[in-house]
C-alpha cells in the first residue's frame, strides 16, 4: 500500500469493501455518497466479471452473430435476399476486447478518482477475525462487506480435469473459430454462447442432462430448443454424462442415451454448467462467516453474514448471480452497514433475461413455482403469430405465458420468448411490483405493433379467445 491509501480523518476505515467488480464499486459508491472513508480491495482486474469477461463481451458478439442471421433470414420478406459470413474473426474479436477496455476504463478506473472516500488498495484480501490482512498490512475498519464474485464451475464429469476445455471466458478469447463445439450445459450462457458460435459458423452440439433453461416454463424451454434445432444446432437433452476424454482431433464425450451410451465428438469444448462464488483463500470458516452448500456465503435479508459486522453481496452470496442484483445487494449492505440495518432485500419482482434469439425473459413466479408456493393458478400463453408486431416482422418465433393468483386475478409471473423480449419484460416488472391484476393489465393501453402489446394480449387472454379481436381491440 501507498500513502495516497491512507484513511482520511483517524487513521481508521468506516468500510472495507472486497472485490473490485461491479457488486464492490456500488458498495464503495454509495458509502462515499454516505461520507463514509472506504477501501475499496480489488485483486486481479479491475471491474469483475461483467466487464471484463460477461456480460459486455459476450453481449457484443451475440449482436454481431445477430447480424449474420438477420442478412441470412432477409428471406422472410418477399423479393430480400442476404448472405454474410465471418470476414475476419480475429478483428472481431479485438472489437470486442477494445470495447471491454474501453468500458472498464470509463466506468471503473476513471471513476475513483471521483471519489474522495474511496481508496483503492491491489492485493489478495483475508480476513483474520478481527479485520481485514492486504499484502501482509492489517486495514483497520469498522465495517467489511465481501463482494468477490464467482468463477465458472466444472461439472461432476469424469475426465475433465485431464482434457483442455474452454470456460465462457476463455471460448471469447479464442483466436481462431473452431470447426466444431461441443456445449455443455443447457443454462443460459450454454444456450446463449451455442447460438452465436453457431451463426458464426462452427458446428455446434450442445448436451444437457435436464432440458434447456430448466428453471424456465417447459412451454418456453420446448420452443427454444427447436429454434435452434431450426438454425443447425444439434440438442441432446436428457441425457447421462459417462466420461469425457482427449480424441485426435479433440475430444470425446460419452453419454447415456435410453441405457445406451454413445460418444459425441468435437474439436473443443465449452464447459457452462454454472459458476461457483468465490470463497477460496478469504479465511471465512476461520473468521467465523457460514457458507451454503454451494459455496455461498450465507446472508440475511439484510445482508448480514453470521459474523457481526461483516456483510456481504453479489455473486459471491451464490444467489441471484445477476449484475444488476450485485448492484443493488451491495448498495443495501453499505447502507445497512453504516446507518443501522434498516434495509431488506427484496427479489420478489427482479426480471432476468436470457440474449439467445428469440430472446428469453421472466420475473416472478412460474406456474410450477407457484403452486408450489400454495397457489391456485390460472395461466394464459399467447403465441406471437398473435401479436401484430411479429407478423409485421414476418418472425413469430416466440410465444408468452402469465400466471395469475385463480383467487385475486393479481399477476404472480410472467415469461416472453420473442426477439425483442428483453424489451418488453419491465412492464411485467412493474405490474407485479404494484400488485396488477391481469384485469388491469389488459385494461391498460399500450402501443400497437409493438412487441410488449403482446402482454396486453396475453393478459385479455384470461378472458377472452384474442384470435378473434380486432387489431387494437380490447
Amino acid at each position: 500500500m501507498s500513502d495516497c491509501c491512507a484513511p482520511k480523518g483517524n487513521g481508521r476505515y468506516d468500510l472495507a469493501v472486497i472485490g473490485a467488480g461491479s457488486a464492490g464499486f456500488s458498495a464503495a459508491i454509495t458509502a462515499a455518497e454516505l461520507g463514509a472513508n472506504v477501501a475499496l480491495i480489488g485483486h486481479g482486474m479491475i471491474g469483475g466479471t461483467c466487464v471484463n469477461v460477461g456480460c459486455v463481451p459476450s453481449k457484443t458478439m451475440i449482436r454481431a452473430a445477430e447480424a449474420l442471421h438477420g442478412a441470412r433470414a432477409s428471406h422472410r420478406f418477399p423479393g430480400l435476399a442476404g448472405e454474410a459470413n465471418v470476414a475476419d474473426w480475429g478483428r472481431l474479436i479485438a472489437a470486442k476486447d477494445d470495447l471491454v477496455t474501453t468500458l472498464r476504463q470509463k466506468k471503473y478506473v476513471d471513476l475513483l478518482p471521483e471519489y474522495n472516500g474511496v481508496a483503492y488498495l491491489e492485493g489478495a484480501a483475508r480476513l483474520n477475525g478481527q479485520g481485514v490482512i492486504v499484502n501482509g498490512a492489517a486495514i483497520p475498519a469498522g465495517k467489511i462487506i465481501i463482494a468477490t464474485g464467482s468463477s465458472p464451475a466444472l461439472p461432476d464429469l469424469p475426465g475433465v480435469a485431464d482434457i483442455p476445455y474452454l470456460t465462457s471466458t476463455t471460448a471469447l478469447e479464442l483466436p481462431e473459430l473452431p470447426r466444431s463445439l461441443l456445449v455443455i450445459g443447457g443454462g443460459y450462457i450454454g444456450c446463449e454462447l451455442a447460438q452465436m458460435f453457431a451463426r458464426a459458423g462452427t458446428e455446434v452440439t450442445l448436451v444437457t442432462r435436464r432440458r434447456l433453461l430448466p428453471e424456465t416454463e417447459p412451454e418456453i424451454s420446448e420452443a427454444l430448443t427447436g429454434y435452434l434445432r431450426d438454425e443447425g444446432i444439434s440438442v441432446r437433452a436428457g441425457l447421462a454424462y459417462r466420461r469425457i476424454a482427449r480424441a485426435d482431433r479433440g475430444v470425446e464425450l460419452t453419454v447415456a442415451i435410453d441405457g445406451a451410451d454413445e460418444v459425441i465428438a468435437a474439436e473443443q469444448v465449452l464447459l457452462t454448467t454454472g459458476r461457483s462464488p468465490n470463497t477460496n483463500g478469504l479465511g471465512l470458516v476461520e473468521a467465523g462467516i457460514r457458507l451454503a452448500d454451494n459455496g455461498g456465503i450465507v446472508v440475511d435479508e439484510r445482508m448480514r453474514t453470521s459474523k457481526a459486522g461483516v456483510y456481504a453481496a453479489g455473486d459471491v452470496t451464490g444467489r441471484d448471480q445477476f449484475v444488476y442484483m450485485a448492484a443493488y445487494g451491495a448498495k443495501l449492505a453499505a447502507q445497512n452497514a453504516l446507518n443501522g440495518d434498516s434495509l431488506v432485500y427484496d427479489n420478489a419482482a427482479m426480471p432476468w433475461v436470457t440474449f439467445t434469439d428469440p430472446q428469453v425473459a421472466g420475473v416472478g413466479l412460474t406456474e410450477e413455482a407457484a403452486r408450489a408456493a400454495g397457489f391456485e393458478t390460472r395461466t394464459s400463453i399467447v403465441s406471437l403469430d398473435q401479436v401484430p408486431r411479429a407478423l409485421a416482422a414476418r418472425d413469430t418465433r416466440g410465444l408468452i405465458k402469465l400466471v395469475a393468483d385463480a383467487e385475486t386475478d393479481r399477476l404472480l409471473g410472467g415469461q416472453i420468448l420473442a426477439p425483442e423480449g428483453a424489451d418488453s419484460i419491465q412492464t411485467v416488472v412493474l405490474a407485479i411490483k404494484h400488485g396488477m391484476t391481469t384485469r388491469e393489465l389488459g385494461e391498460t393501453i399500450f402501443p400497437y405493433l409493438t412487441t410488449v402489446e403482446g402482454l396486453k394480449l396475453a393478459a385479455q387472454g384470461f378472458g377472452k379467445d384474442v384470435s378473434k379481436l380486432s387489431c387494437c381491440a380490447g
